[in-house]
């Protein structure tokens, strides 16, 4: 049941993925891979609440653990993406960009997770 419960988490993750992606890269008009960089710092919040809420404090079941962790979530960032669109930036030219993206994203990712903890925590 838990391998069939990651699974619905995974489905349900890459779609979100894909609705926010796309919703965010509409809104920018392109160039920069902002949608990935949402994506990927709101999975890591996300992913620091629920590490608090289920393995730090036990206030969610255990059972929710893997389908929402590493279903749902894992499907939902982008880390992959994150590095395809940062070699093809620099593929073209565009170094700081390609840069600037890993960087920003890598410094995002950990404050997101900090955040997410703290709310975990102490919500």
């Amino acid at each position: 049941m838990t391998l069939f419960l990651v699974g619905a988490g995974g489905f349900f993750g890459a779609i979100a993925r894909y609705v926010l992606d796309g919703w965010v890269s509409r809104l920018t008009g392109g160039g920069f891979p902002w949608g990935t960089l949402v994506v990927n710092v709101s999975g890591s919040f996300v992913l620091g609440v629920l590490f608090a809420l289920t393995v730090e404090r036990g206030l969610l079941p255990a059972e929710i653990r893997a389908p929402l962790m590493i279903g749902f979530i894992g499907a939902y960032t982008t880390f992959s993406t994150l590095m395809l669109e940062s070699w093809r930036l620099a593929e073209i030219g565009d170094l700081w960009p390609a840069f600037a993206n890993v960087g920003i994203s890598v410094i995002l990712g950990l404050v997101a997770v900090a955040a997410g903890l703290g709310v975990g925590r102490f919500a």
